[in-house]
């Protein structure tokens, strides 16, 4: 039985929700698989989980927006996050706001991540009235760049990001961005 009022919307499949402070050991764990960062400098700590949970969740409180807190409709199992998020690191297109997800790699190749990313893009543009969305990822990250493609977003050119510039495998980038309406 879904309790879908403890969602802000959904997808045919997916739930979207704030973070409660009981994501934090998901998401740590999610954090801690290999294969899922694969394409991050490091894995995050515990305490880096904890502060981006809480960061996430002071976000949504002012901004009406965070990288969501995702469940599987079916189950309510908690399976990553999908969802918007301020950049402000330094580059031509930032401050920015971009589109991510991390989901735990038993659930890949399913199609949350389109179905999820799609939904949220359809939020942030009807809902939220955001105009701009960005998406970014190391050039190596094909899968991402595939998802980024997939939800009709438009690659725009590659960069050098300015916070991996000491890691030759991650520091070319690539950036897309939603096409006007």
């Amino acid at each position: 039985m879904n309790d879908t009022k403890k969602y802000i919307f959904t997808s045919d499949r997916l739930g979207f929700r704030n973070w409660n402070l009981t994501d934090i050991d998901k998401m740590h764990e999610i954090n801690s698989d290999e294969k899922v960062m694969d394409f991050f400098p490091s894995i995050p700590t515990k305490e880096q989980t904890t502060e981006f949970v809480e960061r996430m969740k002071n976000q949504f409180e002012d901004k009406g927006f965070c990288y969501f807190a995702v469940d599987k409709l079916e189950d309510n199992e908690f399976i990553g996050f999908i969802g918007f998020s301020e950049q402000t690191y330094k580059a031509d297109f930032t401050p920015c706001v971009d589109i991510g997800w991390r989901i735990k790699s038993s659930e890949w190749n399913k199609g949350f991540a389109s179905e999820g990313a799609k939904k949220c893009l359809d939020y942030a543009l009807n809902e939220l009235k955001l105009e701009n969305i960005y998406s970014i990822a190391p050039k190596i990250n094909t899968k991402s760049e595939h998802i980024m493609t997939k939800i009709g977003m438009k690659k725009q050119y590659e960069f050098e990001h300015s916070l991996l510039t000491n890691n030759d495998r991650l520091k070319t980038c690539v950036l897309y961005k939603t096409e006007p309406k």
